[in-house]
């Protein structure tokens, strides 16, 4: 494991030093000369790109938008549905790429052209009863949410939360038993984390894929489905060799993202076996830990 500086970078000083030749200063610039050798840049959003309050600070939008104007294809990679990672995009100045929501449950592809701007390429959906009959069981007080294939979330208990990007709408739960998902999340008030992880061990959830947060939260998505399964289609279509991805995170969501990567960097944060499972750990979020790591790429 590395600790990442802004001077020193593991296993990457060569490519930097290549690539800083090609590039315009990082400092008060506002245009940026195109790079010989394109990497894969993929962003988780809370806890990385944002604080847990939502915040971006100038430091860390300014390094965003340099690696895009530089020329590498950036993209963000987060458990955020589509109209809670439109804000993030817009910010960070991506028109032209991709971008991976709802944990590899949609992606998108980007362009002025399109109509908003984006459009939906790939959405992996599931059958969420079999889960959601298994955790009401174990976790009856807890709040359910779903996110259906037309985009719309689906709640029980007054549920909301601003990953989702609308306003969720409340149903009985028989209603979320007979949609179709691209997410569920469920989030639990009453118990603490250890009793809400003992509780999704002895479920031993089956036919999808999960994460933990935090605290009390679990996301599900369709089996096999992460954001490293949706990079990877992604590094296929653009072409870009495995050595040349690059990804930054801090959850555990994120774990599989930082091992496929070549260059996988935890957030100073970031949970041990989030570390473990990445090369390098730069700055936590509220030291601009991500704009650290962006700066390297320039």
């Amino acid at each position: 494991m590395t600790t990442l500086t802004e001077t020193s970078v593991a296993g990457n000083d060569d490519r930097r030093d290549n690539n800083q030749n090609n590039i315009n200063a990082f400092a008060g610039r506002n245009t940026y000369a195109k790079i010989d050798q394109k990497l894969m840049v993929a962003l988780d959003v809370d806890g990385t790109l944002v604080d847990h309050d939502g915040h971006m600070t100038p430091g860390v939008r300014e390094a965003a938008q340099a690696v895009v104007a530089a020329g590498h294809e950036v993209m963000i990679a987060t458990g955020r549905s589509l109209n809670a990672t439109l804000p993030i995009i817009e910010k960070i100045g991506i028109e032209y790429g991709y971008a991976v929501c709802c944990n590899g449950g949609v992606t998108l592809r980007l362009h002025p052209g399109l109509e908003n701007g984006y459009e939906v390429i790939h959405k992996a959906t599931f059958d969420p009863a079999p889960a959601l009959r298994a955790l009401r069981e174990r976790l009856p007080s807890a709040k359910y949410a779903l996110e259906d294939a037309d985009g719309n979330f689906l709640s029980t208990e007054r549920f909301q939360d601003a990953s989702f990007g609308v306003e969720a709408v409340g149903v009985d739960f028989h209603t979320m038993l007979e949609a179709t998902a691209v997410r569920v999340v469920v989030f639990s008030t009453e118990n603490t984390p250890e009793e809400f992880n003992e509780a999704i061990d002895h479920v031993g959830l089956a036919g999808v894929t999960y994460s933990v947060g935090w605290t009390a939260w679990l996301d599900i998505a369709a089996a096999g489905v992460t954001k490293a399964s949706a990079l990877e289609n992604l590094r296929l279509r653009l072409g870009i060799e495995q050595h040349l991805t690059v990804a930054v995170g801090d959850g555990r969501n994120d774990i599989e993202m930082l091992s496929w990567a070549g260059r996988g960097v935890a957030m100073g944060q970031a949970p041990a076996e989030v570390i473990a499972a990445a090369d390098e750990v730069t700055h936590s979020v509220f030291d601009d830990g991500a704009a650290h790591v962006l700066r390297s790429l320039l």
